[in-house]
């Protein structure tokens, strides 16, 4: 396996959005009102803060993240950016993603995005039938989603968009003709989520049922298989790229690499002297990151080093999500360990057996049926 490239993401939180979806568990919040300004300040005092000890790291992306980022006003956004450009070296291949809805009125604001700095788009649409964009709580309907895939690829080189499936009495017949037309507006990179149902969410609470587990198990069967015969290959468990599109910045994440967490309920990792990594967690909740930005210049709730056990769970946990897995090489990179050395031989012997992970080169993924059933491989692993 090549060795990975150094990398460096800034993830930006905009807690807010116009309605907040009942299978939601992401920090998202309603509010009547919000004062951009304050906000912009808040943001710009927490990357100064950050820089003092980062600006020796190039920044390969940045993510604007939410929420609904793209009810974000552009100037705000083309701020952001001026200042960590300012602040950082950025790479001349830098990714900048923002989040956004397939509403009329953001429909309207692409080309304000792209000119503020937007290079990537990553479209909320989760379905093209209206009577499950109404189940789901979405403000939008499939012709408005149709319209803003097509009104992204004319305004930016790379966009994506979000499905989600396995939904309540799916059945494989109609995922595979809603994959099949997703696919004729697809560009080269789609995000395809099964639902899962959350605690703390509204469907949680009214005991929405997903798609069993042998239907579950099915349609992503006919996931793989369409996204395969379509040139767009799984290169993480729920995301799918033609080679060279995928997301830069949650490669980052999914690879253990530093990343700074900016806004409320942000985290971040950061990489100090001896391998050691710390993990930072903002306040939750937008008020009181707020006011705490505003006035001391940072949200931070949290902030200490992960132990060696808790820092290699986190990155066996994260890069087993991905096809290409983990080498040995870039875990000793990460950690100055070897990663054989961490792993109990005999729990990885037995998930090698019945052909859930593989060891091999020095390379540790999980194979297509292993990431199917991830959470039970790596609760079997970690110990």
């Amino acid at each position: 396996m090549s060795q990975i490239e150094s990398a460096f993401g800034i993830y930006i939180h905009w807690p807010f959005c116009a309605k907040k979806c009942p299978y939601c568990d992401f920090n998202s919040h309603v509010r009547d009102s919000i004062d951009h300004d304050q906000w912009l300040k808040a943001y710009l005092n927490e990357l100064r803060y950050y820089a003092n000890e980062t600006s020796v790291n190039t920044v390969t992306s940045i993510f604007f993240g939410g929420g609904t980022p793209s009810l974000m006003k552009p100037v705000v956004i083309e701020a952001i950016l001026e200042e960590i450009k300012r602040l950082w070296t950025c790479s001349e291949s830098l990714e900048i993603t923002a989040e956004a809805n397939p509403s009329s009125s953001e429909i309207q604001l692409f080309e304000d995005f792209k000119q503020a700095g937007i290079n990537r788009l990553s479209i909320g649409v989760q379905s093209f039938d209206d009577a499950v964009l109404g189940f789901l709580g979405r403000l939008h309907n499939s012709k408005e989603a149709e319209k803003a895939i097509n009104a992204a690829a004319h305004t930016f080189d790379r966009f994506s968009f979000d499905l989600i499936y396995a939904l309540p009495d799916q059945t494989p017949d109609q995922w595979r003709r809603q994959l099949s037309d997703a696919l004729q507006m697809a560009g080269d990179h789609l995000s395809l989520y099964q639902l899962t149902i959350e605690p703390g969410t509204a469907f949680h609470k009214d005991r929405v049922a997903a798609a069993n587990e042998d239907t579950g198990t099915e349609l992503f069967e006919i996931t793989q298989e369409l996204m395969d015969q379509a040139g767009l290959p799984a290169y993480e468990i729920s995301n799918h790229a033609r080679p060279g599109e995928e997301s830069r910045h949650n490669l980052v994440y999914w690879r253990g690499q530093a990343y700074l967490g900016i806004g409320p309920g942000a985290h971040g990792r950061l990489m100090g002297a001896d391998f050691e990594t710390e993990m930072i967690h903002n306040f939750r909740e937008p008020e009181k990151w707020l006011e705490l930005a505003s006035t001391k210049d940072l949200g931070m709730q949290k902030r200490r080093a992960l132990t060696a056990i808790e820092r290699r769970d986190e990155i066996v946990l994260m890069s087993l999500r991905l096809t290409e897995g983990l080498s040995a090489d870039h875990f000793h990179t990460l950690t100055g360990t070897d990663l054989a050395d961490t792993l109990d031989q005999d729990r990885l012997q037995a998930l090698e057996k019945v052909g859930f992970v593989s060891f091999g080169d020095g390379v540790l993924k999980a194979t297509k049926e292993g990431r199917q059933r991830l959470n039970a491989v790596l609760s079997h692993l970690l110990v």
